[in-house]
């Protein structure tokens, strides 16, 4: 799952990327309204923590414009303005949840977690897809009751596809999602043909019906009417 980190304080950013990276998150950061407005409208997030006092701007004019241009994103206010009117007016403008600072590390995490499941899982602490069974928490993978063991690559595209089914994703789109702002490094996307081809053939391999269909010159898609 990938998160956006829009705090000025560097200690707090640190933390939080720091905690957050060690529960195997894909993690990214921008320290002012510039930056995290070109990084919102370049990139998608499963997430945003948001900090609503920000250089350069408003964090209350960032939800705004987060749930214009990408409505299903979650974002959690991460803010030391403690008022009931900023709650509210974070709330009103779309935020999913809000929680003042100082905060522990721990909570943060479940706060994400619920959000995630709010908005991937219909609330559920498992995604169930026919045969397959993925356990987000545990970062585990069943298939007719039996484990899959999968890199943490092929584990977050599984999780990936199956959030998107029937979507064409094209290539780019999939390489944004597992590595982020590492993503403008490569100078092509072909690499991804191989993570997608050693998850095929693991599932295939304890009886999965293969879902993973190719698009020629496009991406993949994983298809819900084989």
């Amino acid at each position: 799952m990938k998160i956006l980190i829009v705090e000025d304080e560097i200690e707090m950013k640190n933390s939080i990327s720091q905690y957050l990276e060690l529960e195997r998150y894909l993690v990214e950061y921008a320290s002012d309204f510039d930056s995290a407005f070109e990084k919102i409208n370049l990139y998608e997030y499963d997430c945003i923590l948001l900090d609503i006092t920000i250089p350069k701007g408003s964090g209350l004019d960032l939800i705004a414009e987060i749930k214009k241009s990408r409505p299903k994103t979650g974002i959690i206010i991460i803010s030391a303005k403690n008022s009931l009117d900023d709650k509210i007016d974070g709330l009103n403008l779309g935020a999913d949840d809000y929680l003042p600072k100082p905060f522990y590390m721990a909570e943060l995490n479940a706060r994400i977690k619920a959000l995630l499941r709010r908005n991937n899982f219909e609330g559920s602490n498992t995604i169930k897809f026919n045969e397959i069974s993925i356990f987000p928490d545990e970062r585990k993978v069943m298939v007719n009751n039996e484990t899959v063991n999968l890199t943490t690559k092929e584990y977050e595209l599984l999780e990936y596809f199956i959030i998107n089914k029937d979507r064409v994703i094209q290539k780019n789109a999939l390489v944004e999602h597992l590595w982020g702002d590492n993503a403008d490094q490569f100078d092509n996307y072909d690499f991804i043909y191989n993570h997608v081809k050693n998850l095929r053939k693991k599932l295939i391999e304890v009886n999965c019906t293969d879902y993973i269909k190719s698009i020629y010159g496009i991406g993949y898609s994983f298809k819900t009417d084989v």
